[in-house]
């Protein structure tokens, strides 16, 4: 469903969370998975099944050297929507399904990695997780997620980490903190995803979102068991998003496709680490060229890292270019790209510089 024929803030809500690396909300609002894009009328209510597919991947060129991760995300499971006056929705999001990682599993943003001569006692931890942002991590905005986003990939993005799998590799010649490149397959973990959005008009909506991801066996620097990450947003849309250079609106409608999104985002490790929690305040611009829908998101993420990490508060930078392409009103094509810039080096592996997150996939609505 194209960008002109969704209300704005459906579009927006889902790109938000798209910059995380959410599949899942990439899947239902941003690519128009909601029975079809129509408005929900007052009082009604709709039950839709949605099915994503995603493949997504990171490059973390600010640390040493320069690891990737990929995953392959399916995830499955349904959008119920209740009609609001004023062109209103509340609506909850649940899907869950396989990761097939590559490297090493998603994990939040910024985290920091053991160092030092105690490294030896990981043992099989040495395939240490680097920030990502998933999607959007896939997501995500892991996305989502990509995407999700892991995603996003937090979307978280959020993202997914990546070595060689040296369990069995002494450490002596790995200066501490090894990367290795490529990413060979690792193990297929779990992710899963839940939100509750309140839109009351077509220009605010609140969004809270919870994404956890289980990691199903060894090789990961903090355990196996269950990660968590909670989201909270607000998108603001300053026009009705209906802006299609095709089919000739100009510089004059540009305010039309205008939002500015506030999201926090907060996550704790599989031994229950607190990592740390990050605000990003990113205004954007959403558009049609005929049926594409591009849209570009961007400005500080204000990083506040757990105490496990010894650091201080700092302000990195990043944005997000989406791409959505409608096969039929129920079959949707999207691709995102993140690139995030830590200001600032926090320890041996690196960390100051660009890191990026691509993500790209189809969604099925029935």
């Amino acid at each position: 469903m194209i960008f002109s024929r969704l209300s704005f803030l459906n579009a927006a809500a889902g790109l938000a969370l798209l910059c995380a690396g959410d599949a899942a909300i990439r899947g239902v609002y941003a690519h128009g998975g909601h029975g079809g894009g129509e408005q929900l009328p007052d009082g009604e209510f709709r039950a839709t099944p949605v099915i994503t597919i995603e493949g997504h991947g990171g490059f973390e060129t600010n640390l040493d050297g320069k690891p990737e991760h990929y995953a392959i995300d399916g995830q499955f499971g349904y959008v119920f929507e209740w009609g609001l006056p004023n062109n209103g929705i509340f609506a909850i999001e649940a899907t869950i399904g396989p990761s097939v990682v590559y490297g090493e599993a998603e994990h939040f943003y910024g985290v920091v990695h053991a160092h030092g001569d105690d490294h030896e006692d990981h043992g099989d931890h040495d395939d240490h997780g680097h920030e990502d942002h998933d999607d959007h991590d896939e997501h995500g905005h892991e996305n989502h997620d990509d995407h999700g986003h892991e995603d996003h990939d937090e979307h978280d993005d959020h993202g997914h980490e990546d070595h060689d799998d040296h369990d069995e590799h002494g450490h002596d010649d790995h200066h501490g903190h090894a990367h290795e490149s490529g990413a060979p397959f690792k193990r297929t973990d779990v992710r899963g995803y839940l939100a509750a959005r309140y839109q009351p008009n077509e220009q605010l909506a609140f969004q809270v979102s919870w994404m956890p991801y289980y990691v199903t066996g060894p090789g990961e620097e903090f355990g196996e068991g269950l990660k968590n990450e909670v989201g909270v947003n607000v998108t603001y849309a300053f026009g009705d998003g209906d802006v299609n250079f095709a089919l000739g609106d100009g510089l004059e409608d540009v305010i039309d496709g205008v939002f500015i999104s506030v999201e926090n985002r907060t996550g704790w490790e599989s031994d229950s680490t607190y990592i740390g929690n990050y605000t990003d305040v990113w205004p954007g611009f959403g558009f049609n060229v005929d049926l594409l829908n591009i849209t570009l998101s961007g400005g500080p993420r204000f990083y506040v890292p757990g105490s496990y990490s010894g650091l201080s508060s700092r302000t990195d930078w990043g944005g997000e270019l989406e791409l959505e392409y409608p096969i039929t009103d129920k079959i949707a094509l999207f691709a995102h790209w993140e690139p995030v810039y830590s200001t600032e080096d926090w320890g041996s592996e690196g960390g100051k510089g660009w890191n990026h997150h691509i993500g790209t996939g189809v969604t099925f609505s029935f």
